[in-house]
Protein backbone atom coordinates (compact mmCIF):
# COMPACT_ATOMS: atom_id res chain seq x y z
CA UNK A 1 0.00 0.00 0.00
CA UNK A 2 1.20 4.01 -1.14
CA UNK A 3 0.00 6.42 0.92
CA UNK A 4 -3.00 4.97 2.22
CA UNK A 5 -4.73 3.45 -1.10
CA UNK A 6 -4.50 0.13 -1.65
CA UNK A 7 -2.99 -1.04 -4.50
CA UNK A 8 -6.17 -2.91 -6.34
CA UNK A 9 -7.92 0.77 -7.50
CA UNK A 10 -8.08 0.34 -11.16
CA UNK A 11 -10.69 -1.03 -12.71
CA UNK A 12 -14.56 -1.86 -12.91
CA UNK A 13 -16.99 -3.89 -10.92
CA UNK A 14 -20.40 -3.71 -11.21
CA UNK A 15 -23.30 -4.13 -8.31
CA UNK A 16 -26.48 -5.88 -8.37
CA UNK A 17 -27.71 -3.55 -5.45
CA UNK A 18 -27.11 -1.62 -2.07
CA UNK A 19 -26.46 -4.39 0.22
CA UNK A 20 -23.52 -5.62 -2.50
CA UNK A 21 -22.61 -2.05 -3.07
CA UNK A 22 -22.07 -2.09 0.77
CA UNK A 23 -20.17 -5.25 0.45
CA UNK A 24 -17.54 -3.99 -2.50
CA UNK A 25 -16.79 -0.82 -0.49
CA UNK A 26 -16.24 -3.40 3.06
CA UNK A 27 -13.76 -5.04 0.75
CA UNK A 28 -11.77 -1.77 -0.37
CA UNK A 29 -11.80 -0.50 3.13
CA UNK A 30 -9.95 -3.63 4.39
CA UNK A 31 -7.48 -2.74 2.03
CA UNK A 32 -7.00 0.84 2.64
CA UNK A 33 -5.09 2.14 5.35
CA UNK A 34 -4.85 5.99 7.74
CA UNK A 35 -4.64 8.72 5.34
CA UNK A 36 -6.69 6.99 2.42
CA UNK A 37 -8.78 9.46 0.68
CA UNK A 38 -11.85 8.51 -1.52
CA UNK A 39 -13.70 11.01 -4.16
CA UNK A 40 -16.92 9.96 -5.31
CA UNK A 41 -18.71 10.68 -8.31
CA UNK A 42 -22.28 9.88 -9.50
CA UNK A 43 -25.87 11.34 -10.10
CA UNK A 44 -28.31 11.61 -7.04
CA UNK A 45 -29.26 8.09 -6.06
CA UNK A 46 -27.04 6.49 -7.65
CA UNK A 47 -25.16 4.52 -4.50
CA UNK A 48 -22.31 7.02 -3.12
CA UNK A 49 -23.92 6.90 0.80
CA UNK A 50 -25.01 3.19 0.70
CA UNK A 51 -20.59 2.93 -0.37
CA UNK A 52 -19.65 4.89 2.44
CA UNK A 53 -22.16 2.63 4.71
CA UNK A 54 -20.51 -0.53 3.97
CA UNK A 55 -16.87 0.90 3.93
CA UNK A 56 -18.07 2.62 7.71
CA UNK A 57 -19.15 -1.04 9.22
CA UNK A 58 -16.21 -2.83 7.56
CA UNK A 59 -13.91 -0.04 9.67
CA UNK A 60 -16.29 -0.74 13.21
CA UNK A 61 -18.64 2.10 12.45
CA UNK A 62 -21.84 0.90 14.31
CA UNK A 63 -23.52 4.56 14.57
CA UNK A 64 -26.29 4.77 11.82
CA UNK A 65 -24.24 6.68 8.51
CA UNK A 66 -26.16 9.21 7.06
CA UNK A 67 -25.29 11.77 4.45
CA UNK A 68 -24.30 15.06 5.47
CA UNK A 69 -25.53 17.24 3.12
CA UNK A 70 -26.52 19.53 5.51
CA UNK A 71 -24.04 19.77 8.40
CA UNK A 72 -21.64 18.71 5.23
CA UNK A 73 -19.06 16.95 7.11
CA UNK A 74 -19.79 13.52 9.96
CA UNK A 75 -17.01 11.88 11.47
CA UNK A 76 -17.96 8.19 12.72
CA UNK A 77 -15.39 6.67 15.10
CA UNK A 78 -15.15 2.77 15.16
CA UNK A 79 -11.67 1.21 14.84
CA UNK A 80 -10.89 3.13 12.56
CA UNK A 81 -12.20 6.91 11.89
CA UNK A 82 -14.29 7.65 9.16
CA UNK A 83 -15.00 11.15 7.79
CA UNK A 84 -17.74 11.73 5.79
CA UNK A 85 -18.06 15.06 3.61
CA UNK A 86 -20.49 15.77 1.24
CA UNK A 87 -20.26 18.54 -1.14
CA UNK A 88 -23.61 18.73 -2.77
CA UNK A 89 -24.52 22.11 -1.38
CA UNK A 90 -20.78 23.70 -2.06
CA UNK A 91 -20.91 26.46 -4.77
CA UNK A 92 -17.93 27.92 -5.18
CA UNK A 93 -14.53 26.10 -4.25
CA UNK A 94 -13.23 28.52 -1.66
CA UNK A 95 -15.57 27.32 0.57
CA UNK A 96 -13.44 24.07 1.09
CA UNK A 97 -11.38 26.22 3.33
CA UNK A 98 -14.25 27.33 5.59
CA UNK A 99 -14.07 23.41 5.95
CA UNK A 100 -11.31 22.47 6.87
CA UNK A 101 -10.53 20.84 3.99
CA UNK A 102 -6.86 20.01 4.40
CA UNK A 103 -6.77 18.27 7.32
CA UNK A 104 -9.29 15.94 5.61
CA UNK A 105 -6.89 15.71 2.92
CA UNK A 106 -4.69 13.88 5.35
CA UNK A 107 -6.68 12.02 7.62
CA UNK A 108 -5.58 9.83 10.68
CA UNK A 109 -8.45 7.66 9.41
CA UNK A 110 -10.37 7.25 5.91
CA UNK A 111 -12.19 10.35 3.90
CA UNK A 112 -15.04 9.65 1.64
CA UNK A 113 -15.91 12.62 -0.48
CA UNK A 114 -19.22 12.72 -2.04
CA UNK A 115 -20.39 14.93 -5.07
CA UNK A 116 -16.34 15.23 -5.45
CA UNK A 117 -16.91 16.62 -9.16
CA UNK A 118 -17.99 20.10 -7.29
CA UNK A 119 -13.95 20.09 -5.55
CA UNK A 120 -12.24 18.38 -8.94
CA UNK A 121 -8.98 19.93 -8.67
CA UNK A 122 -8.81 20.02 -4.82
CA UNK A 123 -7.77 16.36 -4.01
CA UNK A 124 -3.93 15.06 -3.22
CA UNK A 125 -2.62 12.91 -6.41
CA UNK A 126 -3.22 10.16 -3.87
CA UNK A 127 -6.84 10.19 -4.05
CA UNK A 128 -9.10 6.79 -5.35
CA UNK A 129 -12.04 8.41 -7.40
CA UNK A 130 -15.14 6.16 -8.08
CA UNK A 131 -17.47 7.05 -10.53
CA UNK A 132 -21.04 5.43 -9.76
CA UNK A 133 -23.35 4.93 -12.86
CA UNK A 134 -26.60 3.18 -13.59
CA UNK A 135 -26.76 -0.13 -14.79
CA UNK A 136 -29.58 -1.62 -17.16
CA UNK A 137 -31.52 -3.09 -14.03
CA UNK A 138 -33.05 -0.80 -11.40
CA UNK A 139 -30.37 -1.71 -8.95
CA UNK A 140 -27.65 -2.42 -10.98
CA UNK A 141 -24.79 0.05 -10.67
CA UNK A 142 -20.97 0.20 -12.70
CA UNK A 143 -18.25 1.43 -10.27
CA UNK A 144 -15.26 2.60 -12.10
CA UNK A 145 -12.20 2.96 -9.45
CA UNK A 146 -9.23 5.36 -10.58
CA UNK A 147 -6.65 6.51 -8.83
CA UNK A 148 -5.11 9.95 -9.08
CA UNK A 149 -7.22 11.73 -11.55
CA UNK A 150 -10.79 12.24 -12.93
CA UNK A 151 -12.59 9.08 -12.79
CA UNK A 152 -13.37 6.50 -15.14
CA UNK A 153 -15.57 8.20 -18.18
CA UNK A 154 -18.38 6.66 -18.70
Amino acid sequence: MKNGNAERTVGRTVSYGPEETREIAGELARELSDGAVLALHGDLGAGKTCFVQGLARACGVDQPVTSPTFTLINEYRGRRRVYHIDLYRIADPEELRDLGWEQYMEPDGITVVEWAERAADAFPGTAIHIRFDYGKEPEERILCFDRGGAPCSR
